[in-house]
């Protein structure tokens, strides 16, 4: 799609990041004493990069940006950039009371982000109109181009993409919400603009619900099993995009159905469980913070058993990819 000029008069729209590849949200590392880890979290990303995310978001929902504050997760996202060294795009976590997510986008944007993932307004919600302006605040605190994320709070309707397609900064779309009506409405709303937006679904697991997202025009998922499990998380990215629907199907029923399974079984375990994997595979990430909770013993010996079943997939269908891209990466400390 060629972008035009839906923008005001005298400013060029901002080109969205160029993904090519599963986007990938990091967790948090915390030590002994509960503060992030930036040695842990510099191994966790640069291990990830063999595995051709593309995209890296730090301090994000699995990043645990509610538990965050503005200075640890400006630190997280500095960590993050720096790791990188520019081979994909960061985008950083930002959202929360208007002062707050106002003081991430300039840290953000400080510490060498390539955008701005725009999480939910703190509490409260108003009209679309509040919204509208909400996002042209934060967005105007920095030079970074902005991805709305839709959920909790920040419901967005066709009408407020249409009146954000207007600010050259607003670039892209996550949908949280799974209402694929309304998703549809959005991207044709988007597409009416002739902006070139990035859509992507943003469901916990959205491996499970990429088919139907594909269908509508939502060509990009984001992934929080890459983060503990990046040999099976290419795979199934490679299987959905070479069109390959029995290997994407078979990883659906053997690994990311049972995944979900577990994962309902209290709230908050789209994070818990990551992390939780992350320690089984050797790597001390440390736990959640409140208000989430950390699984029990026997669920993280299930966990264990679906991560088995998913390494014994990415070895069986994957022809060895996992492997050779984890033997070229960057030399990281075994643990």
């Amino acid at each position: 799609m060629t972008t035009t000029t839906a923008a005001p008069s005298g400013t060029t729209p901002l080109a969205a990041p160029a993904f090519d590849g599963v986007l990938f949200f990091p967790v948090t590392p915390f030590d002994a004493d509960g503060a992030p880890d930036h040695d842990l979290l510099a191994e966790h990303v640069a291990s990830r990069l063999p595995f051709g995310p593309g995209g890296v978001f730090p301090a994000c929902g699995t990043g645990e940006f509610h538990a965050l504050s503005a200075g640890e997760a400006v630190d997280v996202v500095r960590t993050t950039v720096d790791t990188v060294a520019g081979r994909v795009p960061v985008i950083a976590g930002a959202g929360g009371p208007l002062g707050h997510a106002i003081e991430l986008a300039r840290g953000a944007e400080a510490a060498g982000a390539d955008g701005l993932l725009l999480l939910p307004p703190y509490l409260v919600s108003g009209t679309t109109a509040g919204l509208v302006a909400w996002v042209e605040a934060v967005a105007a605190a920095s030079d970074l181009p902005v991805i709305v994320y839709h959920r909790g709070t920040a419901r967005y309707t066709a009408d407020a993409i249409t009146r954000l397609a207007a600010n050259p900064k607003v670039v892209g779309f996550k949908d949280g919400t799974g209402d694929i009506g309304l998703a549809q409405e959005i991207v044709l709303a988007a597409e009416a603009t002739g902006r070139d937006f990035a859509f992507f679904n943003g469901l916990l697991t959205a491996e499970l619900s990429q088919g139907a997202y594909r269908g509508i025009g939502i060509p990009l998922y984001s992934s929080a099993a890459f983060a503990m499990i990046p040999e099976l998380g290419a795979l199934h990215y490679r299987a959905y995009t070479d069109g390959d629907e029995a290997t994407r199907m078979t990883l659906l029923a053997e690994f990311y159905r049972p995944l979900v399974n577990l994962r309902d079984e209290t709230p908050g375990f789209g994070v818990s469980l990551i992390k939780a994997g992350l320690r089984l595979r050797g790597l001390p990430v440390g736990s959640v913070r409140p208000p989430l909770v950390d699984p029990t013993p026997e669920q993280e010996a299930r966990l264990g058993a679906i991560l088995d079943r998913g390494l014994e997939l990415a070895e069986q269908l994957g022809g060895g990819s996992g492997a050779d891209a984890a033997a070229s990466a960057e030399a990281v400390p075994a643990r």
